[in-house]
């Protein structure tokens, strides 16, 4: 063979055989897994598990720390939860309360309006009545009145008529005689 050896002038030569690289009699996956053993030693060596260990334990204390608060909370929202439904049961039956009150009231209201109005209806009917008592005397005495002055009328009319100043004169002596006799 004659020039340099590389990758072209070895894949045109049929002959040539592919080897692998060693050294030390050790190739190079070996090389790779005395790397791994190598890492993993110095991780063992300067406690990496533990620290992991000891970083994944701070986690679950957070975590669980936070699910402790996180419970804490819940009974803190469920107790109030159960104050508040509480309160309105309380809102609710005092509005019950007071609406039943106020209907209560309110027919006594209704009660005392209905017998005030009949005490109101019978004051004025007593009062309509005596208007119209008193106007039915009234009438009456009115009545009366043109009744005596229309026989007042007739009388001296029918006494103009039969009687003279005679007999007037007559009846006029006669009464004060009676007049006389009554004042002793």
């Amino acid at each position: 063979m004659s020039g340099p050896l590389n990758a072209t002038t070895l894949a045109g030569h049929p002959g040539a055989e592919h080897t692998e690289m060693s050294f030390m009699g050790i190739n190079p996956g070996g090389f790779v897994a005395l790397a791994m053993l190598v890492v993993v030693a110095i991780m063992l060596w300067k406690g990496v598990p533990k620290a992991i260990a000891h970083a994944l334990d701070k986690k679950i204390a957070a975590i669980r720390a936070q699910l402790d608060e996180a419970s804490k909370l819940r009974a803190e929202a469920e107790a109030l939860r159960a104050e508040y439904q509480a309160k309105a049961a309380a809102a609710d039956g005092e509005a019950d309360q007071i609406l039943a009150h106020a209907r209560a009231e309110a027919d006594q209201i209704l009660a005392k309006a209905k017998q005030d109005t009949e005490l109101l209806i019978q004051r004025r009917t007593r009062m309509a009545e005596d208007k119209i008592a008193a106007a039915e005397r009234a009438a009456i005495a009115e009545v009366r009145a043109k009744a005596a002055d229309a026989a007042t009328k007739a009388a001296a009319a029918l006494i103009a008529e039969r009687n003279d100043a005679e007999s007037d004169k007559a009846l006029v002596d006669k009464a004060i005689g009676a007049l006389g006799q009554r004042l002793n």
